[in-house]
C-alpha cells in the first residue's frame, strides 16, 4: 500500500494504483505477440518453379516398370499383369529388393493405377522407386 505524508503528521492510505508497470508489461507482451503471430502462419501461396536439377547417371542395368496410357504394365520390355509384378520383379532383380526400380508412367494415367503400381512395388518389398520424367521440359507460362 501506497501512503501520503501529509502536513499534520499522520499516516493515511492511498488507495490509487501505479499502473505504469502493468502497462509497460502489457505493451511488451504486444510487441512480442504481434512479432511472434505473421511467423505463426502456414497458409502461403507459392507458385513453385520447375526442376532444373542436373539428371542423375543412370545405373548400367535399370529396372524400368511401365505404366502405358491403356494402364497396362510392362517390366523392362515384357508385358506383365499387376498380380504377377511382384514374381516379375523377384526374376529381373535376382531377388535385390535394394535394387531401384524406374517407374515410369503415359500422362493419361489416373493416379489410382499409379498408386495401385506403388502400393505392389512396396508390398514386393522394393523400396527404392525413382519416378521418372522428361529432363529440362517445363511448360510455357509457369
Amino acid at each position: 500500500m501506497g501512503a501520503k505524508i501529509q502536513h499534520d503528521d499522520e499516516l493515511v492510505e492511498n488507495h490509487e494504483i501505479n499502473v505504469t508497470p502493468f502497462i509497460d508489461v502489457m505493451l511488451v507482451l504486444l510487441i512480442i505477440f504481434m512479432v511472434a503471430a505473421p511467423l505463426a502462419t502456414v497458409d502461403v501461396n507459392v507458385d513453385l518453379p520447375a526442376s532444373t536439377a542436373e539428371a542423375q547417371p543412370k545405373p548400367d542395368s535399370p529396372l524400368y516398370l511401365t505404366i502405358k496410357a491403356d494402364n497396362s504394365l510392362a517390366l523392362g520390355n515384357d508385358d506383365v499383369t499387376l498380380e504377377k509384378l511382384s514374381a516379375a520383379l523377384k526374376v529381373a532383380s535376382n531377388g535385390d529388393t535394394g535394387q531401384r526400380i524406374f517407374l515410369r508412367a503415359d500422362k493419361s494415367v489416373e493416379y489410382e493405377t499409379l498408386m495401385q503400381a506403388m502400393n505392389r512395388l512396396r508390398e514386393a518389398g522394393y523400396l527404392k522407386v525413382a519416378l521418372v520424367g522428361l529432363e529440362g521440359v517445363t511448360r510455357a507460362g509457369q
